[in-house]
């Protein structure tokens, strides 16, 4: 398999756990208690959200520092909304970031438009196909 940036996931005798390897780096995923889980790790939801906020914050801070802007700290809540589903194909992620630092009103903004630039929001706002094999 080749792949830009790929990652081996396995699920051994623990319900619902699972590892997660990549690139000499090992975390666990699992479900909450109330679904039959552990609940020693996130869920694998909460590391799709983790992935768009980590992406987001990466992103933006690049940019003001490129651009030297006096962007101290980036914060960002992330969630998935049923709620707001206009339908059940359509999955709505609500994020919200607070930049803190001596930023002007237009930075604020550039740096809005710069979090929907990330790799990640562009991958989760585009279709996707994923492809399934099996060795």
């Amino acid at each position: 398999m080749t792949m830009e940036e790929s990652v081996k996931v396995s699920i051994g005798n623990i319900p619902y756990q699972v590892s997660v390897d990549t690139r000499g780096h090992r975390w666990l995923s699992d479900e909450p208690e109330d679904i039959g889980g552990g609940d020693t790790a996130p869920s694998p939801g909460e590391l799709l959200l983790s992935s768009l906020g980590a992406c987001t914050a990466i992103t933006v801070k690049m940019y003001a520092n490129r651009k030297k802007w006096p962007l101290e700290d980036v914060e960002i809540e992330l969630a998935f909304n049923s709620e707001l589903k206009p339908d059940p194909l359509t999955t709505i992620i609500e994020r919200n970031i607070v930049f803190k630092g001596d930023l002007t009103d237009e930075q604020r903004v550039r740096l809005l438009q710069i979090a929907d630039a990330c790799p990640v929001h562009k991958v989760l706002s585009n279709p996707i196909k994923i492809i399934t094999r099996q060795d």
